[in-house]
């Protein structure tokens, strides 16, 4: 168990990281210059090999997609259109292999870990108190540090709570300003009464705790289980220089704080796409995060992080199994390409 035991302790961890490895884009860059193909002419699935070469070896053997699922007491706002007992219901969903997520780990050929944070109990309603106490707070970054699996190659992360998205626009609100209606989006279906609600909702959040607090504290304050165990696991990641796939805008949100903690804290990950939640381009650009997709999504659970998983494979298979200019001799006169004799 690598539980943190302070916000201090957490708080050296998220400050004390391993860099990326400049020598290793260094050779993959000269190997590229070679390749048989035009500079340049695969896109970002060149800049992919770069970004997963400084942090590993150039080989995937195993995926691991971890989906964090908890419940949230700022549903007694009623700013959601279901109630929190969903979470529970897909949590067994996804155990039963009947969710959109499981269709696609298999694509993906990726391991699906399905961890629930605090029992599933609700966090406390932050329009009146901190969502989390320090102690369940680091109680739940910890298990998100230690659901990493060993021996992974690439992680890829998804979330599942009735709420949540009202937590992490909260949670962007309080890390980067503006009021709720800049950051609250309809989330799965809310009508425009209830936006207004959620928008309003946040803004009492914020009026009541505000935003002069540590990056960990407002996560603390205003995000909750899941968020937490988010943020863990990608720290976790960090540590062990695992890069990660990051999913839509609970995600996203959720791992913010590692960024406002030390300006690398995100290097290790790419941002699998471009949710349709209200606030997701937003809070992108804050971060300077490129999405890879965008196909519409809306529905969490990491399928987007799912979705790029071929990409990356793609990507390391082009730059690892391409023949380079030396394999071959080029005929300018005839403009053919001939490979070389063995002899």
């Amino acid at each position: 168990m690598s539980s943190f035991h302070s916000l201090d302790a957490l708080h050296a961890a998220c400050t004390t990281l391993p860099m990326a490895d400049g020598e290793a884009v260094s050779r993959i860059q000269a190997r590229e210059a070679v390749l048989t193909k035009p500079a340049g002419s695969l896109g970002r699935l060149e800049e992919l090999v770069e970004w997963f070469g400084a942090w590993r070896p150039l080989q995937i053997d195993q995926v691991d997609l971890c989906i964090f699922a908890g419940n949230h007491g700022v549903l007694a706002q009623n700013v959601s259109s279901w109630p929190a007992s969903v979470t529970t219901a897909m949590v067994d969903n996804f155990t039963q292999q009947g969710a959109a997520i499981n269709q696609l780990a298999k694509i993906a050929d990726a391991r699906l870990h399905i961890v629930p944070i605090g029992e599933l109990e609700p966090s406390a309603d932050f329009t009146v108190h901190p969502a989390l106490s320090p102690d369940a707070f680091l109680a739940a970054v910890s298990t998100g540090y230690d659901a990493v699996p060993d021996r992974c190659d690439l992680l890829a992360l998804g979330e599942m709570g009735v709420g949540n998205t009202t937590a992490a626009a909260a949670l962007a609100a309080a890390l980067f300003g503006q009021d709720g209606s800049y950051w609250a989006g309809r989330g799965a279906g809310l009508d425009e009464a209830g936006l207004t609600r959620k928008a309003r909702a946040i803004d009492r959040a914020l009026a009541l705790h505000g935003r002069a607090h540590s990056p960990l504290d407002l996560a603390r304050i205003y995000g909750g289980w899941e968020l937490a165990a988010l943020m863990g696991a990608t720290l976790a990641a960090r540590h062990r220089r695992i890069p990660v796939l990051l999913d839509g805008f609970v995600v996203t949100a959720a791992v913010a704080p590692l960024a406002l903690l030390d300006p690398t804290g995100l290097d290790h990950t790419r941002l699998a796409h471009q949710s349709q939640e209200q606030g997701h381009r937003q809070l992108a650009g804050f971060l300077g995060l490129d999405p890879l997709l965008d196909l519409q999504l809306r529905l969490g659970e990491g399928s987007g992080a799912a979705l790029a998983i071929p990409l990356v494979r793609a990507a390391l298979a082009c730059h690892n199994d391409m023949a380079s200019f030396s394999d071959f001799a080029i005929d300018n006169k005839s403009e053919r390409i001939i490979k070389k004799r063995d002899d």
